[in-house]
């Protein structure tokens, strides 16, 4: 597990007990990141997962209208183009009415700015994968093959309102405009993400 995934575990499980009962939460797209208190689903089969399954070829094996609030952290941009109003339905459908979606996404629009800057600690890439700050931020764009599609705010509003969402909140790292203040706390990556919350 990587360091920002042990510091999402230790927020999550201190936030643990906050949790209103009888409130259900969804971890979509967890990876190896299982956080206790949650519902956590994925496409890969990790250890201690709740669902293994695959949001486009499967559906999430959830009844409709069962979950208060989804967060997932940078899985979105592992999906095509042409399937995100898929996916996004389909975590729509999941959310109860006045549920909420919270997205963290990678955000094109810091890498860029990086880029112009030439500000080279703002990527992750390795100097053996890639030299030039150009090459750093392809690579980081697509993250080594990963990232199917990109994102800034616009673009994910405009999914978000075709998936069916009927109010969509920019958000900040650790802050939220729906009701549930623990929603945050698997929040991450925050110098390379945007913060989006849609509720149906």
């Amino acid at each position: 597990m990587d360091p920002d995934n042990e510091q999402i575990s230790e927020r999550a499980t201190a936030d643990a007990g906050a949790v209103e009962a009888g409130v259900r939460r969804l971890h979509w797209g967890c990876g190896r990141d299982v956080v206790p208190g949650w519902i956590n689903s994925d496409a890969a089969d990790w250890p201690g997962l709740d669902h293994i399954a695959d949001i486009l070829e499967d559906g999430l094996p959830l009844d409709a209208e069962s979950i208060d609030y989804a967060v997932s952290i940078h899985a979105l941009p592992e999906i095509p183009y042409s399937r995100l109003t898929q996916a996004l339905g389909e975590l729509r459908r999941v959310l109860k009415t006045g549920g909420t979606l919270r997205l963290v996404l990678p955000d094109i629009e810091k890498g860029i700015e990086a880029y112009q800057k030439g500000d080279r600690d703002y990527f992750f890439v390795p100097d053996d994968a890639g030299k030039s700050i150009g090459a750093k931020f392809i690579i980081q764009t697509i993250w080594f093959g990963h990232t199917l599609t990109p994102f800034n705010h616009d673009f994910i509003e405009e999914q978000l309102a075709r998936a069916g969402f009927r109010e969509v909140n920019r958000c900040a790292y650790r802050q939220t405009a729906s009701r549930f203040p623990e929603i945050v706390s698997l929040d991450n990556r925050e110098s390379e993400s945007l913060y989006v919350e849609a509720v149906k």
